[in-house]
């Protein structure tokens, strides 16, 4: 990947954003149009239409006949299984033309998303098509009658991704809805619009029938919200805010009571106690590199608070602050590149916006927090640490999206507890100890639907995804594992009636 001149390689690109409605391309409509920015340098990207909701009509209407003659949904687990493994397949053999679009859409390091956004995606794929021969219905045999669950497909799915993830969170609808035999209909970020399109183009070259997976680009108040009304889309599944959660709450509500799948916001907390026994270098390489700081901040699950106890304090911070300081925000299209751009100007003030608000509340800001490489016309912020915060400030309390920690202190595993669980989210908590009783405390304590306990980082990588499922304002719904597929089937109680 070191031979590949991605500058150049992006210069001589051309951009573009379209809708793919029952196999067909064509150009998103409406009258207004959106103009995308690239993160790294501030230059147009690309333009397209805000969309209309004749669009999503055109869409749910070539889903929903194609759902009901059967192209797809009559098709065995085992013939949907084929189709989605090879669409992982075709992810893979086209890895840098998407790794391009993620880099130049989201601003991420093109490392990053060569070898980790575009694997993933290809992986959820297959693991989603390996799971869906494991979800079994329950079945008995009483007397004269046999009683089992059937579940089927249950019609046009609605997905909504937010902008951080593009092609990931586009897989992780994808995956579950089709291989149960569902059909879909994909909205896109307005912000980050690139690889949905393609990806609706490769499924169709992998074996998916015209009409099963259709994209549908323009802003969320159009587009998003006529999706959420329609009467024919029988779930909804969305990943972003937890405003715009609730928004789709009511719409659902006031449409046909559809099914939600939400996975909205996120405040994680990253607990670190006295007794962590482990490599306390490689701790502050996991706070900062793997969960505060990934992405540029913009992860759902990203631990912007972080609690320490009061003898950790010492030993840790420093290694905390001299990690953060070392940080340079670069071209994300440098392989070198670690840290990259700012989706957009607007999130980038958004997040300046927050840092501005820590300092007017009394928080200490102990580095970063600054608009940098202002002559390269991009989008970059250095990450920022803020000490002595509390938990009332809106640094504490919102999901901020950006390099942006807080710093706690606390005394006691009681205090500690409370601070985290002191959020409107609940979406996923990490907590560093050496004490294996704690733990479970800790598992049964802590208001997150993701819990990552960590007594070693020397543990192989890996682990088991039974499904999560988020707590309080982070979402409802499961999504991942044998469960993640339930949402995406109808079940239906059969009873038998027989001599025997």
């Amino acid at each position: 990947m070191t031979d590949i001149d991605w500058i150049a390689r992006a210069q001589a690109r051309s951009f573009e954003v379209y809708n793919v409605i029952g196999g067909e391309r064509g150009p998103a409509g409406g009258a207004a149009r959106i103009d995308k920015f690239a993160a790294r340098n501030g230059a147009l990207l690309y333009t397209f239409g805000e969309g209309a909701r004749d669009d999503v009509d055109r869409a749910v209407m070539a889903a929903k006949t194609a759902f009901d003659d059967g192209r797809w949904s009559r098709k065995s687990v085992h013939e949907r299984k084929t189709v989605l493994t090879k669409l992982a397949d075709l992810i893979e053999a086209h890895a840098e033309d998407f790794a391009l679009n993620e880099s130049m859409d989201v601003g991420k390091p093109i490392t990053a998303a060569l070898n980790g956004d575009v694997p993933m995606a290809a992986g959820v794929l297959r693991e989603a098509a390996a799971a869906a021969d494991k979800l079994h219905g329950a079945s008995a045999v009483d007397g004269g009658i046999h009683s089992y669950q059937l579940r089927k497909p249950i019609g046009v799915v609605g997905a909504i991704v937010g902008w951080n993830y593009p092609l990931l969170l586009a897989c992780q609808k994808v995956g579950p809805a089709l291989i149960m035999g569902n059909s879909l209909v994909l909205k896109p970020s307005e912000f980050t619009s690139l690889s949905a399109c393609r990806l609706a183009e490769l499924a169709l070259e992998a074996g998916v029938p015209e009409g099963v997976f259709n994209v549908v680009n323009g802003a969320g108040a159009i587009v998003g919200d006529a999706i959420a009304r329609h009467p024919d889309v029988r779930v909804l599944s969305f990943t972003g805010s937890s405003a715009t959660g609730r928004r789709l709450q009511v719409a659902a509500g006031q449409s046909n009571m559809k099914r939600l799948v939400l996975e909205c916001g996120g405040k994680s907390p990253y607990l670190i106690f006295d007794d962590y026994p482990g490599d306390l270098d490689a701790l502050a390489d996991d706070i900062i590199r793997d969960t505060a700081y990934r992405n540029q901040g913009a992860v759902c699950v990203s631990s912007t608070r972080l609690l320490l106890q009061d003898g950790m304090r010492q030993r840790l911070l420093p290694k905390l602050l001299e990690r953060t300081q070392a940080i340079e925000p670069g071209d994300p299209l440098l392989p070198d590149t670690t840290f990259g751009a700012i989706m957009n100007e607007q999130h980038m003030d958004k997040v300046l916006g927050y840092v501005a608000s820590g300092l007017e509340d009394g928080a200490q800001l102990l580095c970063g927090g600054e608009r940098i490489l202002r002559d390269t016309g991009g989008y970059y912020l250095s990450p920022a640490i803020f000490d002595h915060v509390k938990p009332s400030q809106r640094i504490a309390r919102e999901e901020t999206f950006g390099p942006l920690v807080s710093l706690f202190t606390f005394r006691t595993e009681e205090e500690a507890i409370a601070l985290a669980n002191d959020s409107e989210y609940g979406l996923a908590a990490y907590a560093a100890t050496g004490d294996a009783n704690r733990m479970h405390r800790l598992a049964r304590d802590l208001e997150a639907g993701h819990i990552i306990l960590i007594g070693s980082l020397e543990a192989a990588p890996g682990g088991v995804v039974f499904g999560i499922e988020p707590a309080k304002q982070s979402g409802m719904g499961v999504e991942g594992g044998v469960a993640g597929l339930v949402p995406y089937t109808a079940c239906a109680h059969v009873m038998t009636l027989f001599n025997g």
